[in-house]
């Protein structure tokens, strides 16, 4: 058998249709019915995030054929610091053409934008459940920094507030309830022992 070609070229307007095909691939693989991908897909996202210009995306063809993806963006390593940065965003490589040299041939045009970007560093988001995706960055020298944790505004607000909405209000009620109802008992027994104080005060025998 002879040696698998890699060649790897930056995805411009040509290579749109071809990008969006290998997404869906992507997208299926992760879970997503065939049909939800190609609505997503189809809907001009995808090609309007393709010409931002924060956003560079590279494919790579194993004897002409379209075999995986790598997107990047330029960002720092820290909102705080200036320390340049290429984070990989997606990394992708069909499973037909895995095992092939493919997703080290991405990483290799990732590490060439980065150098052409003056980046000390890049970064990789990838999911802590995904064994093998972490050895292949590990073996590759990409080292655990933070895990990158997700969870919608509304969960966020809800577990902020220690009770979901409706229960809390009912709470609020109930404990208004026992105050009222201790303050009542309170002025009950203050009352009672009003009463049974003598009116004169005790004899005292000389």
């Amino acid at each position: 058998m002879g040696r698998t070609v890699i060649s790897v070229r930056q995805v411009d307007v040509d290579l749109h249709s071809q990008f969006i095909e290998l997404w869906i691939t992507h997208r299926i693989e992760a879970g997503t019915t065939p049909e939800a991908a190609q609505r997503l897909a189809l809907d001009g996202t995808l090609r309007t995030a393709l010409q931002r210009n924060d956003i560079y995306a590279f494919i790579a063809f194993v004897d002409d054929r379209a075999a995986g993806y790598v997107v990047l963006a330029d960002s720092t390593r820290s909102l705080l610091v200036n320390s340049p940065c290429v984070s990989i965003d997606m990394l992708f490589v069909h499973p037909e053409l895995r095992r092939t040299g493919v997703g080290k041939a991405l990483l290799g045009a990732a590490g060439r934008h980065a150098d052409r970007q003056g980046a000390e560093h890049l970064a990789s988001a990838v999911p802590a459940q995904n064994r093998e995706a972490n050895r292949f960055f590990a073996r590759l020298g990409f080292a655990p920094e933070t895990v990158r944790r997700v969870t919608s505004t509304a969960t966020l607000q809800r577990k902020l507030s220690g009770e979901p909405r409706g229960q809390r209000y009912s709470l609020d009620q109930v404990l208004q309830r026992r105050r009222d109802m201790r303050t009542k008992a309170a002025r009950t027994a203050s009352r009672a022992g009003s009463r049974q104080l003598p009116t004169q005060p005790p004899q005292i025998a000389g």
